[in-house]
């Protein structure tokens, strides 16, 4: 086997200078759209159902445009498995040529499937259940998911997987929308928690009319969450049990849109947020034992609410040393709900800056990423919107009339007005928030050429071509993709660092990286798997760092607790700026992974 060149230089100079030009003034974000010419252009299409409501239950089940980034083959460059819905159409795994193109291999590779006349993709996650150092595949469905192993390359070096889904246990039926994996009980593999948001019915063959929100506020009749313990199997093979009642999400029946998870508290275990649609959102605190269990502390820490939660991801924007948390909303016409950036109070609660930050609005709020895409060392936010643009007649007039008809039973799919040729919420343009470095963002989409008005639904984000500018891939629903190239002139200097488990588990899900800059500024970064709505983003951990020009020390809190320091304030070239380098737990720096 080939082995993974983990030290990535480019044309800058290894330990840089400082920027030429770099002022005070924060440098323009600027990106350049190149989908199209990449090859990653692709117009997904929604499942189609029958029946005289087939196009409400159409616009409910319209996500289905997914995309899932990881270097599957280890090659050192970030691919994506980009998802569609429609009965018989394709998934697309899109392998990274290392020249800003890719080539779908779906395919040749055995995942293009999973839209059959049962069940329909609306998700897809990258990661390694078996600690085997190859990315396996879980491809989420409105019935039972598929998890593919990766068998690694073949003859010809064609990478191929095998649907391992009923041996490793997960055969349960259930409308799962998003799925997410970490180490809940850190014994060195990755557990799953899938996000379900109808009930447990078959969609695509009705038995009843009851499938729809009992009430728009505070459903309580959804699919709630599965939790997945990985354990040893026969013939020490890796298993998935559901554990949902011991791990204490079983009370939860909400319609969970979206999934997130971090350690949130800094006590070292990974806790988890629950956005739900129709109902209140849930954050739940890692008891920290071996048994993987949760306490749900949502009244305490957040409280209850009564909106619309679509996207969960985490990010230290006003780097105190505390993960904070940014979930989308909606804000249109007839439901001004505001978007909700969860400050950490380091103390078990959090309050929710929206307002006083200037993020509140982003209209009908789908995925939302925080990244440094100027590289100053400040996270910056970019948000993804719009329901569904069609004709010039509007359907919300249709939903208000319904909404306040007395008695309306609102789970019978049959009291909602067809939607026909209207736009709801449509025609929207995205967001991007340049951090200001002062606890709040200024809204820069149209000078940064990311405010196209697609119906976002999904966001990819990773350093595609390995020059140290963050690049952002979006899904829209019927719409073409996006894939925006990081333009930035002038941008900060940055670091890289691709993580590997070796006690812990293999892709280092839920490490925090503390990185110390000649300057003296500290960032914090975490590896996630599956943060966001309909989104996985690349696991390599991204550091903007400005002017600095070295960096002093780098401190890695491993999955099992375990940290390694490495550097002192007397050594600026402890990690390489303007590089990718790999750290390998126990081991420091190493060329490759199979060190």
């Amino acid at each position: 086997m080939r082995h993974i060149v983990c030290i990535s230089i480019t044309l800058v100079a290894l330990f840089t200078v400082p920027l030429v030009g770099w002022t005070s003034n924060k440098p323009t974000i600027r990106f350049k759209e190149i989908g199209e010419q990449a090859g990653v252009g692709f117009v997904p299409s929604s499942r189609q159902f029958t029946g005289n409501k087939a196009q409400v239950l159409a616009m409910f089940t319209d996500g289905g445009c997914a995309v899932a980034v990881a270097d599957y083959n280890n090659d050192g460059y970030d691919d994506m498995f980009v998802t569609d819905s429609d009965t018989g159409k394709r998934n697309h795994l899109m392998r990274n040529n290392g020249d800003m193109t890719f080539t779908d291999v779906a395919i040749e590779s055995g995942v293009s499937g999973g839209n059959d006349a049962s069940s329909i993709v609306a998700d897809a996650l990258w990661f390694d259940y078996n600690n085997d150092g190859q990315k396996d595949l879980l491809v989420v469905r409105f019935g039972t998911s598929i998890l593919y192993r990766n068998e690694g390359p073949q003859d010809g070096g064609q990478y191929r997987f095998t649907d391992v889904s009923k041996e490793k246990g997960l055969t349960k039926f259930g409308n799962t929308i998003a799925a997410i994996a970490f180490d809940a009980d850190r014994d060195g593999y990755l557990d799953l928690l899938l996000g379900n948001y109808f009930p447990a019915r078959n969609l695509l063959d009705l038995d009843t009319p009851h499938v729809l929100p009992n009430n728009l506020d505070y459903a309580d009749n959804g699919g709630g969450v599965t939790f997945w313990r990985n354990l040893p199997g026969k013939n020490g093979e890796r298993v998935f049990v559901e554990a949902t009642v011991e791990a204490g999400f079983a009370h939860h029946t909400g319609w969970s849109l979206d999934l997130g998870h971090a350690d949130i508290n800094n006590d070292g275990w990974q806790d988890v947020y629950i956005a739900g649609d129709y109902g209140t959102d849930r954050l739940f605190f890692n008891k920290g034992d071996s048994t993987g269990a949760f306490e749900d502390v949502t009244e305490a820490a957040i409280g209850f609410d009564t909106r619309k939660g679509m996207n969960v991801d985490f990010g230290d924007y006003n780097r105190d040393g505390w993960l904070d948390i940014f979930v989308t909303n909606i804000t249109d016409e007839y439901m001004r709900e505001c978007n909700m950036l969860w400050h950490n109070n380091g103390d078990g609660t959090l309050i929710d800056l929206s307002r006083e930050t200037g993020v509140c609005d982003t209209d009908w709020g789908w995925a939302g990423k925080f990244g440094d895409f100027d590289n100053d060392g400040w996270e910056d936010l970019f948000v993804v919107n719009g329901l569904r643009s069609a004709g010039e007649r509007n359907y919300i007039p249709l939903m208000l009339e319904m909404i306040i008809t007395p008695g309306i039973d609102f789970s019978d799919i049959n009291n909602y007005p067809d939607i026909g040729d209207r736009t709801w919420s449509g025609y929207q343009k995205q967001r991007l928030f340049q951090n200001l470095t002062d606890g709040t963002f200024r809204e820069t989409g149209a000078e940064s050429g990311v405010d196209n008005d697609f119906d976002g639904r999904g966001i990819g984000m990773a350093d595609f071509n390995n020059d140290g500018l963050i690049d952002l891939y979006q899904t829209n629903a019927r719409q073409s993709a996006l894939l925006y190239e990081g333009a930035t002139e002038n941008a900060g200097n940055w670091v890289e660092m691709k993580l590997v488990g070796t006690y812990s588990n293999r892709d280092a899900i839920g490490t925090r990286v503390i990185l110390t800059a000649a300057d003296g500024e500290e960032y914090l970064r975490e590896v996630n798997c599956g943060n966001a709505y309909a989104s996985q983003s690349t696991t390599r951990l991204h550091f903007g760092i400005g002017t600095a020009t070295g960096i002093t020390s780098v401190e890695i809190r491993w999955p099992n607790g375990q940290i390694e320091t490495f550097g002192s304030t007397d050594d600026l070239s402890v990690v390489p700026v303007n590089a990718i380098t790999c750290f390998k737990e126990g081991k420091g720096i190493v060329d490759t992974v199979n060190e």
